[in-house]
């Protein structure tokens, strides 16, 4: 009896400090997205991470230029399936098996890359999806663990379902549940997470909340007190984050697992294309989130429980990116394109540190001709502006207030700098030119591209490219007729 006390009592220590270890492992990671229209190359990305003691970084695919560079750099890194290849992935265990193979498999080896997470899909049950998605998620979970399983890799690989804070709903946290039309799923998901050790992932924005809503209190969207709490019953709640996690946190309760892990996969900021979207704010809510983790604090449903890890989103500002949400979708990052950190944040290690050794292209800018008549420059805006980021113009954004012939300079110059200065991006029929003083305005900022990446326009269609180009051809042509 005595050694079988012993015995317990080890286990009972073993499983204490077991549990210990995961909340100090538990971190802030961030979110590397990829649509960007001046890439920095992945070494210098890798680099920039490991400066910055960032040891959690999440893909939205399996881009293999990022997973090479990652190899043998000991980071955890989720991988992601895009939406569009769930269908391929449900119905066919031989496609599950060849893309573990392609991108999991391969570069798990000796040296290779430390693949912790794949997440199916990305928020596939978001509301404006119709339930595009949804018959897809849980089959395509299980030919995966399948094929995870025949690659000897289950036990190491999890698989996850990042999910967006519209999946469930309340007037207050205790009363959480999912959307009705979402509780069987969200229960055989959450059975399938739950048996194979995985974390339920989240993703949750503030921001969006305060953007959508014009009755939301601004003061409640941050960590720096309120005088808008939301009392639910004994508990008080006096930032949105937390009323949100605990509102997943009842939800998942109703469904029987209401101590299932937590990471929170998307969380952030923007600084730029909205009101509300500043320098500012952005440091002020991200620093008062990193502070409120780490403080392992907890929220009232979990009292000195934080989330697992929390993933900041974004690394980069992603030109590329849709803007149907809003302008601010293209400036999430914590560092700009070049990666120079935006504002001083302290992710618990140290301040920011900027990226090393970018190489840019000359300090030269393309502007509007000002012994030109503009009254014929509308084509040539829309067309610069349909292949780069013009964002910041509009209402709301740090170059709004620039005027006209800004307008047109600041077009110009985003076409050029995506074209890498080709010379001939600065012609539009005369009207632009190139000059060698840095044409930007207070806080708008004129930007000069980067040599060691590439140019990314893969978030525009072919046909769209082609339909562009087309319509460069035709004014050409127009404006020789003339």
């Amino acid at each position: 009896m005595a050694s079988s006390s012993l015995l317990s009592s080890l286990l009972v220590f073993l499983l204490c400090s077991s549990a210990a270890v995961v909340v100090v492992e538990s971190g802030i990671g961030v979110n590397w997205g990829t649509l960007s229209l001046h890439r920095l190359s992945p070494g210098t990305v890798v680099n920039l991470l490991k400066e910055n003691k960032i040891s959690k970084v999440k893909l939205f695919d399996a881009d293999p230029y990022a997973l090479k560079a990652l190899m043998g750099s000991g980071m955890e890194v989720m991988v992601g399936i895009p939406n569009d290849m769930l269908a391929e992935l449900s119905s066919s265990p031989a496609a599950s098996d060849l893309w573990v193979s392609q991108n999991v498999s391969r570069y798990m080896v000796k040296g290779g890359v430390n693949i912790k997470y794949v997440a199916v899909g990305n928020e596939p049950f978001l509301t404006s999806y119709s339930g595009q998605y949804q018959s897809y998620v849980v089959p395509a979970l299980i030919n995966l663990q399948q094929s995870l399983a025949k690659a000897n890799l289950a036990g190491m690989v999890k698989l996850v379902v990042p999910c967006n804070a519209d999946a469930y709903e309340s007037s207050l946290p205790s009363q959480g549940a999912f959307r009705p039309e979402l509780t069987q799923i969200m229960t055989q998901i959450v059975t399938f997470l739950n048996s194979n050790g995985s974390p339920f992932i989240v993703n949750i924005y503030p921001f969006l909340s305060l953007y959508g809503n014009s009755d939301f209190p601004q003061d409640y969207a941050f960590f720096e007190g309120t005088t808008h709490s939301v009392i639910d019953g004994p508990n008080v709640y006096s930032n949105a984050f937390d009323g949100n996690f605990d509102t997943l946190v009842a939800a998942l309760g109703k469904l029987g697992f209401g101590q299932m892990p937590i990471v929170v996969g998307e969380v952030g900021w923007p600084t730029d294309g909205a009101l509300g979207a500043s320098l500012s704010a952005a440091k002020a809510f991200n620093q008062g989130l990193v502070y409120h983790v780490l403080s392992n604090k907890g929220t009232p449903l979990r009292p000195g429980v934080p989330p697992m890890d929390v993933y900041l989103f974004s690394l980069f500002d992603e030109g590329a990116k849709s803007v149907l949400p809003g302008n601010f979708e293209r400036h999430w990052g914590i560092f700009s394109f070049d990666g120079q950190a935006k504002y001083s944040l302290n992710l618990g290690k140290g301040l920011l540190k900027n990226a090393k050794d970018v190489q840019y292209l000359p300090s030269r800018w393309c502007v509007a001709n000002p012994m030109r008549d503009l009254s014929g420059v509308t084509d040539n805006f829309k067309i610069a502006c349909s292949y780069a980021d013009c964002t910041t113009l509009n209402y709301g954004g740090s170059c709004n207030g620039i005027g006209e012939k800004g307008n047109i300079s600041y077009a110009f110059n985003s076409y050029y700098q995506l074209r890498k200065q080709n010379p001939q991006s600065c012609e539009f029929n005369g009207l632009g030119m190139v000059t060698f003083l840095d044409p930007s305005v207070g806080d708008c900022r004129f930007l000069v591209g980067v040599a060691d990446g590439h140019t990314n326009t893969s978030g525009f269609s072919l046909g769209l490219k082609k339909t562009i180009f087309a319509l460069v051809i035709l004014w050409g042509v127009y404006i020789f007729l003339m």
